[in-house]
């Protein structure tokens, strides 16, 4: 029994004085090693696609799609069909305006030729009438003159026989004149008039007509496809976007206080999480010129210029983007968390000797991980790391690297 109450009593004593000696050990504080290396300052942040070139493809008249000749992604020419829209009314439309034309070209025919048909048979058959009684009234008259020569006709059935021959000669040239009269250089006029009227309506059906196919208005790649065959569509609705695919545009949202470091120019890469590991490249283009709100941020929209080779990105995407915004070679660099800041400035935990010593520094060009420090440190420098354990200068620390 004595026994193990002294062993217990050793146990004891044993925990009390691992106890003090342990409080009384330095904190351990993780460091990392000041080094140099090529330092590549990037922005990463969000943005959407859209084309550079392209133009929307809207309907120019009302009517019911009757096909759609196109696919989403389909490359076409200018001028190519992209649907076809019926509308009874168009149709019943040229019927009637060729109608018409056809019915003031035989006018104008008529008239240019001396009148209507039917009038010029009247006044035909009204001389070849007159002029036959003529013939039959001359042949009367000198009959008779020459029987008054042998006194066997009165002189009166002379003179009644060549009146009746002067009244049909001027029937036959009042008959002329009429035919001559019939139709004015203004009748004529008019109806050349009415007849390119006629032209002009057909012409004009026919371009509504035309209009109901919706073609192609540039070469590209068809995208945005909003109808379907059976659909209705207004004047105006939208039928469909072609644009370029070869070269995009990326509209970047980058946060107020990072436009500072933005330049054109710059390089830009893009990813996008539906094609995982594809990158494509290009250049800042154009700057933002207003701060406008996208959610809860305040950003700045930058144009970037991306190649698209393979046209796999396409239009209305949203994509992740990163602007190289500066590269510095042999750079002295610490990771960014060991960066603290109060109201004096910028500062480190630099370790000396077995303590840790507040340094201030000037830092540089920063990356997503590193900083560059442009002043107050030097190669192989160490710097304490963020731990839960509150820091002052000249604790002292068991480093850990």
């Amino acid at each position: 029994m004595k026994k193990l109450l002294l062993l217990l009593l050793a146990v004891v004593v044993a925990a009390i004085t691992w106890a003090i000696l342990r409080r009384n050990e330095p904190p351990r504080i993780n460091f990392a090693r000041v080094k140099r290396q090529t330092l590549v300052s990037t922005l990463p942040t969000n943005g959407k696609v859209e084309p550079i070139e392209w133009q929307a493809v809207r309907a120019e008249t009302a009517g019911l799609v009757s096909r759609v000749d196109v696919q989403e992604g389909q490359s076409v020419a200018k001028g190519a069909v992209l649907a076809a829209m019926t509308d009874p009314a168009l149709r019943s439309n040229i019927e009637a305006a060729q109608a018409k034309v056809q019915e003031a070209r035989a006018n104008a025919a008529a008239l240019e030729s001396g009148g209507t048909p039917a009038e010029l048979t009247n006044i035909d058959n009204s001389l070849a009438r007159t002029r036959l009684e003529l013939q039959q009234q001359t042949t009367e008259y000198n009959a008779l003159r020459r029987l008054a020569e042998k006194q066997a006709a009165t002189a009166f059935e002379v003179q009644t026989a060549l009146d009746k021959m002067r009244q049909s000669e001027l029937a036959i040239a009042g008959l002329e004149k009429r035919r001559t009269s019939l139709v004015a250089s203004t009748d004529v006029a008019a109806a050349q008039a009415r007849l390119r009227d006629a032209e002009v309506a057909l012409d004009l059906a026919k371009q509504r007509a035309a209009q109901s196919v919706v073609m192609a208005p540039i070469s590209g790649v068809v995208y945005g496809l909003a109808v379907r065959s059976g659909a209705y569509l207004n004047l105006g609705d939208m039928v469909a976007n072609v644009g370029r695919m070869d070269r995009l545009r990326v509209r970047v949202y980058v946060d107020e206080p990072e436009l500072g470091r933005v330049q054109e120019g710059q390089p830009v890469t893009i990813t996008w999480q539906a094609l995982p590991g594809r990158k494509w490249q290009g250049t800042v283009a154009r700057k933002p010129t207003s701060i406008q709100a996208l959610g809860s941020r305040q950003v700045g929209e930058v144009l970037c210029s991306i190649e698209n080779p393979g046209r796999e990105l396409i239009p209305g995407t949203n994509v992740d983007a990163e602007i190289r915004t500066a590269v510095v070679e042999n750079a002295l660099v610490i990771p960014r968390e060991t960066l603290r800041h109060d109201a004096a400035g910028d500062y480190v935990f630099a370790l000396k000797g077995d303590a840790v010593e507040r340094r201030a520094v000037r830092p540089g060009t920063s990356s997503v991980t590193l900083v560059q420090v442009a002043d107050g440190l030097a190669e192989s420098d160490r710097v304490a790391l963020p731990s839960d354990i509150p820091l002052k200068s000249g604790d002292r620390v068991t480093a850990a690297m």
